[in-house]
């Protein structure tokens, strides 16, 4: 659809929004998602989102063990959803790129605590 100046929505139009998206986009989208899928993973995500632990800390609160909580961090800092910093001995896990967190913020403002959607705010 060509793109008229004279629309009233044009200030909303971000580039590349309506455009429609790329096999190599869908393809690293699903890839994201199907990271994202493992509880384990997204609970991970989601601690990590509000601050910096180390392994040891992220395992005992997503109750695994650390070899697991090891192997699900190794997986995330190679597809760059996260990134990892060392200090001595220890390495603390961080999430960096904004997207990520504004995506994991979004999912659990829209799921509520017992697994239902929740409502949507009005929109007055």
């Amino acid at each position: 659809m060509p793109n008229d100046s004279s629309s009233a929505s044009e200030d909303s139009v971000v580039p590349g929004r309506d455009a429609e998206p790329t096999a190599a986009q869908l393809t690293a989208a699903a890839g994201t998602f199907g990271l994202l899928s493992s509880p384990p993973r997204l609970h991970l995500v989601w601690l990590i989102a509000r601050g910096s632990d180390d392994v040891g800390t992220l395992a005992e609160r997503v109750g695994v063990s650390i070899a697991t909580a090891s192997q699900h961090l190794s997986k995330l800092r190679l597809a760059g959803v996260i990134v990892v910093r060392r200090e001595g001995r220890r390495h603390y896990y961080s999430v960096d790129d904004p997207h990520v967190l504004a995506m994991v913020e979004q999912i659990f403002e829209h799921i509520a605590p017992d697994g239902s959607l929740a409502p949507d705010p009005d929109r007055t």
